[in-house]
C-alpha cells in the first residue's frame, strides 16, 4: 500500500510513523480497546457514577455525558494522517492506570504512544502527577491534553500536570500567566475551540432540509439572556422555530437534526469571561458537520470565531442583539445549497477533534524527528 507523504516532511520520510493513543476517560473501568469499550457502553451501569442512584434525572444526565465521552474514544480510534499510521486505540481510567503503566513497559520500539486527556479529566489523577509525569517520560509515553473551560485557571492540578505535557490544546486565551510559564519548552500549544467530536462525513448532507431554526440550548443554560432570545425568535419565526432546551442534545440525536436548515448556537454559560471570548461551545462545530447552517452569538468583547465568521462559514450576531439575531437567522434560512455544502465540507474536513489532534501529533512528530 502506498502512503501519501506530507509535503512538510523531509524527502526521505516515506514510511508512516506508527502511533497508538490511550484515551483517559473517567467512564472507563478497565484498560481495553476502544471498540470493546464502545460495545459495552450502552449497558454500562451508571448508578455508581451519580450522587443519588435513585434519581432518574441524574442517571439521564450521566448517560448523556458518558455517551458524549464515548464519541471522543470513537474519534481517537479512527484518526488518520498522511504521514502517520495510527494503530487501534485503547481507553484507560482511574482504576486501570497501573495496568496501563505495565502495558507501557512492553511498548514496541517502533511505536509512539500517547496518553490523551480531555476537558478537566486530569484532575481525576490529582496528587499523582509529580510522580506519574516522570514515570511516563521514562517510559517514553507522550501526553496530549485537549482542555476546555479555562483549565489553566480552574483545574487545581494544572500546575503539577503542565511540566509533563507534550501537546496542549486550549480554548482559553491567554492562559493564566503563572500556569503557562510551567509548560516545558518543547510543549506544542494551540489555542482552539473544542470542536466536533464526530467522525467526518458520517452524516450525509441533506439537500432538502426543513426551512426551520433549531435552538441548541440546555435546561441548565436557559438563562434570562437566552430566554430573551428564545421569546424574540418564537414571536418572529413562529412555527419555523424549534427549541431544544430540555437537556443537551445526545450524540445519538445529533444526526436527526440534519432535517433542519439552521442551528442557533448561543453563548455558552462558561464563555462569558475575557479568556473565553474568542471561542465557543462545540455546538456550531458539530451542527456544521451535520449540514446545518450555524448561527453563532458573538462575545460581549467581540471576535468570537473570527476566522469562521469572516469566511462566511458561520453567521454571527452581536452579543444579545435581537435585531442582528433575527437578520442572521433570516439570512441562514435563505442560504442556497452550494453555500450550505461549502459549510458542511469545511466543518467535516477541518473542524473535528480527530483532524485537530492528528495534525498536532504530526507536527509534534516532525518537530521531534528533525
Amino acid at each position: 500500500m502506498s502512503v501519501a507523504r506530507d509535503p512538510a516532511l523531509p524527502p526521505d520520510q516515506v514510511h508512516p510513523r506508527v502511533q497508538r493513543l490511550f484515551h483517559f476517560t473517567t467512564w472507563a473501568d478497565r484498560l481495553e480497546p476502544v471498540d470493546e469499550f464502545l460495545s459495552r457502553l450502552p449497558s454500562l451501569d451508571l448508578r455508581g457514577k451519580v450522587s443519588d442512584a435513585n434519581d432518574p434525572s441524574l442517571i439521564a444526565l450521566a448517560r448523556l455525558d458518558c455517551d458524549w465521552h464515548g464519541e471522543n474514544a470513537r474519534v481517537f480510534d479512527a484518526l488518520s494522517h498522511p504521514s502517520l499510521q495510527f494503530q487501534p486505540a485503547f481507553v484507560v481510567g482511574v482504576t486501570s492506570m497501573a495496568d496501563f503503566l505495565q502495558r507501557c513497559r512492553q511498548k514496541p520500539a517502533g511505536e509512539t504512544w500517547w496518553l490523551v486527556f480531555m476537558g478537566q479529566h486530569p484532575q481525576s489523577l490529582a496528587g499523582t502527577w509529580n510522580g506519574l509525569g516522570p514515570i511516563l517520560r521514562k517510559l517514553d509515553i507522550r501526553i496530549l491534553y485537549y482542555a476546555f473551560d479555562e483549565a489553566s485557571r480552574t483545574m487545581p492540578c494544572f500546575a503539577d500536570l503542565a511540566p509533563h505535557l507534550d501537546v496542549f490544546i486550549h480554548d482559553e486565551d491567554p492562559l493564566a500567566a503563572k500556569a503557562a510559564a510551567l509548560l516545558k519548552n518543547g510543549c506544542l500549544t494551540l489555542h482552539r475551540s473544542w470542536v466536533a467530536n464526530c467522525l467526518p462525513f458520517s452524516v450525509p448532507f441533506n439537500e432538502n432540509p426543513e426551512k426551520k431554526i433549531i435552538f441548541l440550548g440546555s435546561k441548565l443554560g436557559l438563562t434570562p439572556h437566552r430566554q430573551r432570545q428564545v421569546d424574540f425568535l418564537q414571536k418572529k419565526f413562529k412555527d419555523s422555530f424549534r427549541i431544544f432546551a430540555d437537556h443537551s442534545v445526545s450524540v445519538a440525536e445529533r444526526s436527526t437534526l440534519r432535517k433542519y436548515k439552521v442551528s442557533l448556537c448561543p453563548e455558552g454559560r462558561k464563555f462569558a469571561t475575557p479568556a473565553m471570548a474568542a471561542t465557543h461551545t462545540d455546538r456550531p462545530f458539530w451542527s456544521g458537520c451535520m449540514g446545518l447552517v450555524p448561527v453563532s452569538e458573538n462575545s460581549a468583547a467581540g471576535g468570537r470565531l473570527e476566522t469562521l465568521a469572516h469566511a462566511g462559514l458561520i453567521l454571527r450576531y452581536g452579543h444579545g442583539n435581537l435585531q442582528e439575531l433575527g437578520a442572521a437567522c433570516e439570512q441562514a434560512l435563505e442560504l442556497d445549497n452550494a453555500s450550505r455544502r461549502r459549510i458542511y465540507d469545511h466543518f467535516n474536513r477541518e473542524e473535528t477533534v480527530g483532524s485537530v489532534v492528528a495534525d498536532l501529533i504530526a507536527r509534534h512528530e516532525l518537530r521531534t524527528s528533525a
